[in-house]
């Protein structure tokens, strides 16, 4: 077992402790303060020393025990405790490494000063009050400022040692705020709106130690920020986390996993991103997305690699064990028609502890601009992939449709007009949450014409939708051919509710005829597939025309006889046999030989088909095979009465699991 001394004071030292015990490393942590004893996780192989140790301390803790490697994560302004590090451990023979996080990038109209006395020359020459963020260390030397008690407010640790401190400096307890961080922009503004702060005194504690959240607080409040520049580090000046763990690998074969966020960073302009996805943006030592997300947040000097599908993206994370922190900047949100979705699996076995971080969706960012709610809202979309807008268009008062490829928005208003329904409102987005942001709205057939922007989303409204919610559509709904068959609404209605498909079902029609229980299952499994087999050319003219009266996107017409024209169908769910051509039995057996489970209706006329479905129920488990008897009668007026004129009894039999459980 490899042992370690780490000395500790910064969250990455606390990170880098957890990552080492968690390979079976003991690892030891010294730290200065007992405060900084209770950040520490509390793990197995893991000693805690607290307690300040000079040079001859340090050199007798490192003689105790046969460490492999001294690491120093203490904080990048303990230059002393460095040095004296540095020299115990060249004393005693240890390996010395410096894990030492980066500096942020310098803003503008910021004051950088050597150190904190030149910051109190600084202020003796201009007023204003001073709020100080460098914790209690300095505060004997800010308190050589002749109004130092009523000038100055410091933000210090909640402890007894920097409560002292403040005392000590003379600070009145109104001018003390003991606060423990992590401190986000807002609350830095505030406590400077708060205490009238004229400037912000900071250290670069690098943008793990918050120091991009002072700067941004300045900028908002227009408070002058005051840094005190990092000292010098003199010879190795140390790495960052990612590389002493590439290193750590390399030297004692640890695998340390990799932290994968994948983050929604919504429409794509950086207003309109959480905070939480912004910091996991700027901390990621790899940024991956589509090289329009990445710009978006991509910081200077930060790596970046262009990937879009999902096994790129994983395979990247996979090979590349250098970064420690990888974010994958997804558009909208990660859980609303997301590459999330196909990369999460992907990630199993890549070494990784993975995040997911929500964004606004383009669902919910056009409707806040439209004023509309989108609580009863369906949702489709058409970005590489089909779907049957038509239909759901006609169903529902608020549909959202998101758009991609040959299916932009004028296909969008093209298809809705020719399916008789261009008089419904339809309002397209463009860019969305960008600066060049455009929302255009009208009937569809006035907006058939128009060029738009790839990345663009559409609400279509229809407040007189009365699509029926239950199978049997009238039969005057279907064009009809001379000698072609058509199940009947009362039959096709019970056939169907029998057959019971779900959203997603892989449906077979099987000896189609004119389509009308194609286009009903092609309805009810609107967001699965439909397979409409039929041998006989009327018939199918018929059913295309049929398809395209309903708009569906989701119904596929096959040509040819079964069951040679299902070998290369999908595997079904769900089958309806309205026609077998007098192969009943070799099609029941291709469909078990394609799913086992699937469920399956047939409907019979004749004696020849009636014998031939009662015998495939033998062998069959109980409770898989059922059989009604349908007879339907229709009223005739015949002179002054009406008469009821039966039709043909029809025979509906099942076949595998019951409604519901294919």
């Amino acid at each position: 077992m490899f042992s370690f001394c780490l000395f500790a004071g910064t969250a990455e030292g606390r990170e880098l402790a957890e990552l080492l015990t968690g390979q079976g490393a003991a690892v030891t942590v010294c730290v200065a303060t007992e405060y900084g004893e209770t950040l520490l996780p509390r793990v197995e192989r893991l000693t805690v020393r607290a307690g300040r140790l000079d040079r001859e301390g340090m050199a007798e803790l490192l003689r105790e025990t046969d460490y492999d490697l001294v690491i120093d994560a203490t904080h990048p302004y303990a230059v002393s405790v460095s040095e004296n590090l540095s020299l115990a451990c060249r004393e005693t023979g240890k390996e010395y490494l410096r894990l030492l996080r980066g500096a942020s990038a310098r803003p503008e109209a910021a004051h950088y000063f050597s150190d904190a006395g030149e910051v109190v020359a600084f202020l003796r020459r201009y007023g204003g009050k001073v709020l100080l963020t460098t914790g209690s260390k300095d505060l004997g030397t800010f308190a050589a400022l002749p109004d130092f008690a009523e000038r100055v407010y410091a933000r210090v640790l909640p402890i007894d040692s920097s409560l002292r401190a403040c005392q000590a400096a003379g600070l009145p307890p109104s001018h003390i705020i003991a606060m423990q961080g992590p401190f986000s922009r807002e609350l830095n503004a505030a406590l400077v709106r708060s205490v009238g702060a004229t400037w912000l005194v900071t250290k670069d504690g690098g943008d793990a130690g918050g120091f991009p959240e002072k700067t941004q607080a300045a900028r908002e409040t227009g408070c002058g920020l005051l840094v005190i520049g990092r000292p010098r580090q003199g010879e190795g000046e140390g790495e960052s986390l990612s590389e002493l763990l590439a290193r750590l690998q390399g030297q004692f074969g640890f695998r340390f996993p990799a932290l994968v966020t994948l983050a929604g960073i919504g429409p794509g302009g950086a207003d309109a991103m959480t905070r939480e996805v912004l910091d996991a943006c700027a901390g990621a030592d790899c940024l991956i997305g589509a090289q329009r997300m990445i710009s978006a947040v991509l910081r200077p000097g930060q790596h970046a690699h262009a990937a879009v599908a999902a096994a790129d993206i994983a395979a990247y994370i996979r090979a590349n064990p250098e970064y420690r922190r990888f974010t994958v900047a997804l558009s909208g949100d990660t859980g609303f028609y997301s590459g999330a979705k196909k990369l999460l699996p992907l990630l199993s076995d890549c070494n990784c502890r993975v995040t997911v971080l929500p964004g606004l969706s383009s669902l919910s960012v056009l409707c806040a601009r439209l004023g509309a709610s989108y609580e009863d809202a369906e949702t489709l979309s058409l970005h590489g992939r089909e779907g049957s807008l038509v239909p759901a268009a006609r169903r529902n008062r608020l549909l959202f449709v998101l758009t991609g490829g040959e299916k932009d928005p004028g296909a969008v208003c093209r298809e809705l007009t020719a399916a008789g329904l261009g008089d419904l409102t339809v309002h397209v987005g463009e860019r969305l949450g960008y600066p060049e942001e455009k929302i255009t709205s009208g009937p569809a057939e006035e907006l058939t014409a128009g060029e738009y922007d790839s990345l663009s989303a559409v609400l279509i409204e229809n407040p007189g939708s009365l699509t029926p919610a239950t199978p049997g559509l009238p039969d005057g709904s279907f064009l009809r051919r001379e000698g072609v068959p058509m199940t009947k609404r009362e039959i096709r209605a019970l056939a169907l509710c029998r057959l019971a498909p779900a959203r997603d079902a892989v449906c077979w029609d099987v000896g189609a005829g004119t389509g009308s229980v194609s286009v009903e299952l092609a309805l009810l499994a609107d967001r699965g597939r439909v397979y409409a087999v039929e041998r006989d050319a009327e018939a199918l003219g018929a059913l295309e025309y049929n398809k395209a009266r309903f708009g569906l996107g989701n119904l596929t017409v096959v040509p040819g006889s079964a069951p040679e024209a299902l070998q290369s169908l999908p595997a079904p769910t769900h089958v309806f046999l309205g026609g077998t051509g007098g192969k009943t039995r070799e099609i029941l057996n291709l469909i078990r030989e394609k799913n086992p489970r699937a469920r399956i209706v047939a409907a019979a006329v004749t004696l020849e088909t009636v014998a031939e479905l009662t015998e495939a129920m033998d062998g069959l488990p109980p409770g898989e095979t059922d059989a009604v008897c349908l007879n339907v009668s229709r009223a005739k007026k015949t002179g002054p009465y009406h008469l009821m004129t039966a039709g043909n009894p029809v025979y509906l039999f099942s076949f595998g699991p019951g409604e519901g459980e294919a």
